[in-house]
């Protein structure tokens, strides 16, 4: 049997339309005990994430635990890229078993949800396991999660993909949302989100584009 192939995305990629983003504890307390991850890329990749889902208009829950009296404020990072946004806060290590975040969940309706966090073991397997079980479509971004030791995060990674999460890295992230470098509308967000956040590909991106006037996509309406 024969296969014809067609220029369409796969159904499991990204879209900014299809999911709803929801971030977890990225706090300072959090951050102290994270070991899976340096402060710095954590920090790096959190703000990625956040500003390309901002800069995208993907539905986004902001989640704190326990802010004023044990973890601290959220991340600068995020909080920038959200200015204004309503930034729940629990009680629950399992965002899932708070009800206020579920209100958000349904009333925004998506039945696709990508989730980044601390820590990993626990804030991010607490409501995963949770969604699956309830017939949600999941995916963590990997890298803008981070636990107690590189053990923790990598068993909690593993029982999560058992269950049918689907990892993802947070430029993997940004890049899927503009998945196509003649999407001039959003062209210059991607790659000013790169430039700041996306480590040694945003340097390259600041080299080609300042000494010959590079872009992806030359051969587009990009270019």
């Amino acid at each position: 049997m024969s296969i014809t192939a067609t220029p369409v995305p796969g159904a499991t990629l990204l879209s900014p339309a299809d999911h709803t983003l929801i971030m977890i504890d990225h706090q300072s307390q959090m951050a102290f005990a994270t070991h899976s991850i340096d402060a710095t890329t954590l920090r790096t990749n959190a703000a990625l994430v956040a500003h390309a889902a901002a800069g995208f208009g993907v539905s986004t829950i902001l989640t704190t635990v326990a802010e004023k009296s044990f973890s601290g404020p959220i991340f600068d990072e995020i909080a920038e890229a959200f200015p204004g946004a309503e930034v729940t806060d629990r009680t629950s290590m399992n965002t899932w078993e708070d009800a206020n975040v579920i209100r958000r969940v349904n009333a925004i309706g998506k039945t696709r949800l990508v989730f980044a966090g601390l820590w990993t073991s626990v804030c991010i397997v607490g409501p995963t396991l949770s969604a699956i079980d309830q017939g949600f479509e999941v995916y963590v971004i990997a890298d803008a999660c981070g636990d107690v030791s590189a053990e923790a995060h990598g068993r909690a990674m593993e029982r999560m993909i058992q269950a049918g999460v689907r990892p993802m890295t947070a430029l993997q992230y940004l890049l899927e949302l503009q998945r196509d470098w003649a999407r001039v509308d959003t062209y210059d967000l991607t790659t000013g989100i790169a430039r700041k956040y996306g480590g040694a590909y945003g340097l390259g991106i600041i080299y080609a584009k300042t000494m010959f006037g590079a872009s992806e996509g030359g051969h587009s309406q990009a270019a």
